[in-house]
């Protein structure tokens, strides 16, 4: 008996699964999308890579004041002298002056010349000493100009992403506009053929009674025709729009996905009244948060240390080496003192210096192209931000057209339909007005998404949708 209860109940479940309307999707927001491209779009996630290359450029940089360690030796196996030396090092490049500190342990042993610079106490020595660049390399050489050269890109790095992250969203917002337009206009278009099947059943009943000619009902199945071949082109451009929307759409798999016509707003969203008097403080805004030209500034300073690598060396070298060698017991050579110093000065200076002088040429006249593009830069930019704000007005006044025009379209096409149907006017006078209401509800459409995507380049223009750890 109890099996059949639970067969009964596994059934009955089953049954009111099947017969329950299942829940209505959800309408598909750009919030969404836009989520969407934030967290699994493949080249937003591609550009942030570049953090990672920046931070491992600085390390390698970094790499050039490494500890060293060195070890050598060496042996006479033939000739008068029958000496053996050996020495372990370690050095250490110093961050400032260009210098390094180093140290270690030397031991000669057998029979070495008194002025060989190998030749130690019996039981070796302890070595101790620096080294100093006092002209030349002193206040900057190539390795403290590479490093905070990296450490520059790597500030660059968040410039490149959010110029990346900027277009990615305003092309996301295009893309998803262009789908809810294309899904409006799908069904105006199913709307119209379905407006010209209904007309159709009642005009072969009136051709029936005898009431209309003939060929009023083909010249309608015409129309029915023409209209289908609307509505299949229709749904093509809604398809095609699903489909680039797709790539900044993804699921919890990070699959795209193409999104029916089932999650389309029932309306476009209700477009502000743009500001015109804002145009001053946008402007103002795009030059701090655009990225173009936070990105030449970093160029600039870039440009300034390698500028200043090529003044450093225009300089001589002057350098100055200290080294003490201490003996490590008592048993010492009778020529020598149990604690040397060695204190040695070189100069040196290239008379004509052409390759110093050639880079500081060059590198004065790139940072020269460097700050008339960034000047053009910011001139571009208040002309995208002007043009942007021009788009956005020009759109929105095209609403309020649009929408008149849908008004005085539907009033006409509604007078005709009752001309019709009282017999006082001909069929092809009301195809002409549905086709013209038709007309004007596509142009609203339109002018709701363009004005929807200018607002999606306004915001571009100025930055709005910066991360705040990105923007500077």
């Amino acid at each position: 008996m109890n099996r059949y209860r639970a067969l009964r109940s596994s059934l009955l479940a089953l049954l009111l699964a099947a017969t329950t309307p299942a829940a209505a999707e959800k309408p598909l927001t750009l919030d969404e999308v836009l989520a969407s491209v934030k967290s699994t779009y493949p080249p937003y996630l591609a550009a942030l890579i570049e953090m990672d290359i920046a931070n491992g450029r600085v390390r390698q940089a970094a790499g050039a004041f490494d500890l060293n360690l060195s070890v050598g030796g060496s042996f006479t196996p033939s000739g008068y002298y029958d000496g053996r030396s050996g020495a372990a090092l370690l050095e250490q490049p110093l961050p400032f002056w260009g210098g390094s500190l180093f140290g270690g342990y030397q031991l000669s042993s057998g029979f070495l010349p008194n002025y060989n610079k190998d030749r130690t106490q019996r039981d070796g020595e302890a070595i101790l000493g620096f080294k100093l660049n006092l002209l030349r390399d002193g206040t900057l050489d190539r390795r403290r100009a590479q490093l905070y050269q990296a450490r520059v890109d790597q500030e660059l790095a968040d410039p490149l992403i959010l110029r990346q992250y900027i277009d990615f969203i305003r092309a996301a917002s295009i893309a998803y506009y262009n789908w809810l337009a294309a899904g409006h206009r799908w069904q105006l278009a199913e709307e119209l053929l379905r407006v010209a099947k209904d007309r159709d059943a009642a005009i072969a009943e009136q051709a029936g009674r005898g009431a209309v000619a003939p060929i009023i009902r083909v010249d309608n199945e015409r129309l029915v025709v023409s209209r289908q071949i609307s509505v299949v082109q229709a749904r093509r451009r809604f398809e095609a729009a699903a489909i680039e929307l797709s790539l900044f759409h993804r699921g919890e798999d990070d699959e795209p996905v193409i999104s029916p016509r089932s999650r389309l707003l029932s309306a476009f969203p209700e477009p502000p009244v743009p500001d015109a008097t804002r145009l001053s403080s946008d402007i103002a805004k795009a030059l701090i948060f655009r990225p173009e030209i936070r990105r030449l500034d970093l160029t600039l300073e870039k440009a300034d240390i390698e500028r200043r690598l090529a003044k450093n060396n225009l300089l001589p070298n002057l350098d100055l080496t200290l080294q003490a060698n201490q003996a490590v017991s008592e048993r010492t050579q009778k020529d020598m003192e149990r604690l040397e110093m060695e204190a040695k000065v070189q100069f040196s200076l290239p008379l004509q210096r052409n390759e110093a002088k050639g880079r500081l040429e060059t590198i004065e006249a790139q940072m020269s192209r460097l700050q008339t593009e960034r000047q053009f830069a910011r001139d571009r930019i208040s002309a995208d931000v002007r043009d942007a704000m021009s788009a956005v007005q020009a759109a929105r006044q095209q609403i309020t057209q649009t929408r008149r025009n849908v008004e005085l379209a539907t009033q006409l096409e509604q007078a005709e339909a009752l001309k019709f149907q009282q017999g006082a006017a001909d069929l092809l006078a009301l195809q002409i007005r549905e086709q013209a209401t038709f007309d004007a509800r596509q142009l609203d459409v339109e002018a709701h998404a363009e004005y929807l995507r200018a607002l999606a380049n306004h915001r571009a223009a100025i930055a709005t949708d910066a991360p705040a750890s990105l923007a500077r």
